[in-house]
């Protein structure tokens, strides 16, 4: 799961940023060691009738949008003829449904065609980027249903995929991105992706900038996956718990002003 993509990165998304030097590397480790980067569609496809996946299946992500994509991970894939998924946040995309408040400088929606053309899968990342397991029914439904009509009107294609802002679900947040027309999607929880996990809740690493290249060996090569990420899964399971008991108290406030 990668986010940013370039040389100066804002602030907000440098921790999740790679330069593209190191993307570059990372690429090349995949290719030499016979990889083969496949869409998140492809992989969820496959393992949900049982056909096919090629040698050594990887998923390659970006979520958000970032431009830097375009300007310096479309070429490097493109050298290798890689395959990724890129999840992006309409709301957050440069255009006429841009409403501010991105972290960074993001895609426009020429260079999201482009992206499309060169073969990369455009996924949905709700419209806003929130956490879709803190909202009502009404606003979930609209976060979900947004993204995926604006994808498809701009690209002439619905998206297949979806991944989750944050990585936050719920089973609720799961049966309105499916029921909005998303065959799959990704969460992180900074796991190996297995087909047991179900087509809903697949799972990713997260490659950092200060992930380096033995590391990123090693992560690929399902090694150490649970030692390395150890302090988010302890800090994940902690913040789930918190925004259970914040949802738990929405719900109360709602209720309570319901009553006459």
């Amino acid at each position: 799961m990668y986010h940013a993509v370039g040389h100066r990165p804002a602030p907000a998304t440098r921790a999740l940023s790679v330069s593209p030097g190191a993307f570059a590397e990372q690429m090349e480790l995949l290719h030499a060691r016979g990889f083969t980067p496949v869409t998140t569609a492809r992989l969820a496809g496959a393992w949900r009738t049982g056909g096919p996946v090629p040698p050594r299946p990887v998923l390659i992500t970006f979520d958000d949008g970032y431009e830097g994509v375009h300007r310096h991970a479309l070429p490097v894939l493109s050298s290798y003829s890689f395959a990724a998924t890129v999840f992006v946040s309409t709301g957050w995309l440069r255009g006429p449904y841009g409403l501010g408040g991105a972290p960074d400088t993001m895609l426009d929606w020429d260079q999201t065609r482009e992206l499309a053309a060169a073969g990369l899968e455009i996924g949905g990342h709700s419209h806003t980027h929130p956490e879709l397991d803190q909202l009502d029914d009404e606003r979930l439904g609209s976060e979900v249903l947004r993204c995926r009509e604006i994808i498809a009107d701009e690209l002439g294609t619905a998206p297949g995929s979806f991944a989750y802002p944050y990585g936050y679900s719920s089973r609720r947040v799961r049966r309105t991105v499916r029921a909005a027309g998303f065959a799959q999607s990704v969460a992180v929880g900074n796991a190996l992706a297995r087909r047991g996990q179900g087509p809903y809740a697949l799972e990713r690493v997260t490659v950092r900038r200060g992930t380096g290249i033995e590391e990123f060996g090693r992560l690929v090569e399902g090694r150490a996956v649970v030692r390395t990420f150890a302090g988010d899964r302890a800090l994940t399971k902690g913040y789930a718990l918190v925004r259970r008991a914040r949802r738990a108290v929405a719900l109360g406030r709602t209720v309570t002003a319901g009553r006459p």
